[in-house]
């Protein structure tokens, strides 16, 4: 493996693009000081800023599927691939990655999106990718390959690491391979639209969550509720039109429901935190902040929310007083990156000591937690 780029001066890193597992470990083993790890860079100002390393390894050629039968579900894939290509050579099979986060569009990459804890609408019914991740192959600070689910027999200390390094933002390690759990695509997809404001749709998506329609995706942005169903064709079809009469509402057309969620894809891409908190208490919670944009998730209780900057740390406040968490999803200027600090903050430390002692790897990731700030908060 030869560098990316020659720094032109000391302020330049070195980019490292390891193509394989051999020379992933390589990149880590071979190296010593603090390195950085980017990937597509499409959650770059999210959280935590990183701090500016002498190396930095690039995963963008960290590409391809490594192992895939369609018959088993499942398919083991290299970290830095695209999420985007990956979901187009499944589709050729009738299957894909139950994980539909706006990021995909732009390119983001499997490993990026484990890193970061992102979701989709679809997360209310197939879950996060902490949840469709069956195993992984990471590589650790000092170059040591650690395995855990999937196909192999030994998992390293003891640690579930794919689900650990769902949200680490890389502070652990380099996830290099991935075994995904794989579901049918639907024969058919119908979106529900109901005009009606927050408050409202909350009630509506209480009754429609207890009841039989059985939506995939329960979303609420621009003044309207949208739900989206899934299944056969006449069975799909069905649901929808008397889920739309009983809500007050209308089926839309293919083009129609196509704009509408990328419509949420845009606000969910131009958003300024993401938060999480129970259903129930997301209306109040929006209600005491001034929105700009907002699509909120009425069965995951997840939202993105565009907020003015000034009013950053007011809704992290509100959020926490309300049992959730919130994170930035874009730079802005000394507003908090974080809400409310993790109870495991201490076994987070203990973990980073344990795979990272020497804290090289992504140093300033998750650094509100890792290095105590969170005291001045």
């Amino acid at each position: 493996m030869t560098p990316k780029t020659t720094p032109a001066a000391s302020t330049t890193p070195v980019v490292l693009t390891p193509t394989d597992l051999r020379e992933a470990h390589e990149a880590l083993a071979d190296t010593t000081g603090p390195i950085g790890i980017r990937g597509a860079a499409t959650a770059t100002d999210w959280a935590d800023p990183a701090h500016a390393t002498p190396t930095v390894l690039d995963t963008t050629r960290l590409t391809g599927v490594l192992t895939y039968n369609p018959s088993d579900m499942t398919v083991s894939v290299r970290a830095g691939t695209p999420l985007r290509e990956l979901a187009a050579e499944l589709g050729e099979h009738g299957q894909r990655v139950a994980f539909d986060t706006a990021r995909v569009r732009r390119g983001a990459t499997v490993g990026g999106l484990v890193a970061t804890a992102d979701s989709g609408p679809l997360a209310w019914s197939y879950g996060s990718l902490r949840d469709l991740v069956i195993g992984a192959t990471v590589v650790l600070a000092d170059g040591t390959v650690a395995r855990t689910g999937g196909h192999v027999i030994k998992n390293v200390a003891g640690y579930d690491l794919a689900k650990l390094l769902h949200g680490s933002y890389g502070v652990f390690g380099l996830l290099v391979e991935v075994v995904l759990r794989l579901h049918p695509l639907p024969s058919a997809s119908r979106t529900v639209s109901v005009d009606a404001p927050l408050a409202e749709a909350a009630k509506l998506a209480t009754s429609v969550l207890s009841g039989q329609s059985e939506p995939v995706a329960v979303e609420w942005f621009d003044d309207r509720l949208v739900l989206r169903l899934e299944g056969t064709p006449d069975g799909t079809d069905a649901r929808a039109r008397r889920l739309a009469t009983d809500l007050g509402g209308s089926v839309l057309d293919a083009d129609t429901a196509d704009e509408v969620w990328a419509r949420h894809a845009d606000l969910v891409a131009a958003a300024t935190l993401r938060i999480g908190v129970r259903p129930s208490r997301l209306p109040a919670v929006l209600a005491s902040v001034r929105l700009t944009g907002a699509t909120v998730g009425l069965g995951s209780g997840v939202a993105t929310v565009s907020v003015p900057d000034t009013d950053v740390d007011a809704l992290h406040d509100a959020v926490t007083a309300r049992g959730g968490t919130s994170v930035l999803r874009r730079a802005v200027p000394n507003a908090r990156p974080w809400g409310q600090v993790p109870s495991a903050v201490r076994l987070l430390r203990a973990l980073k000591n344990e795979l990272d002692p020497t804290g090289r790897l992504c140093p300033g990731r998750l650094g509100s937690w890792l290095d105590g700030r969170e005291a001045t908060q």
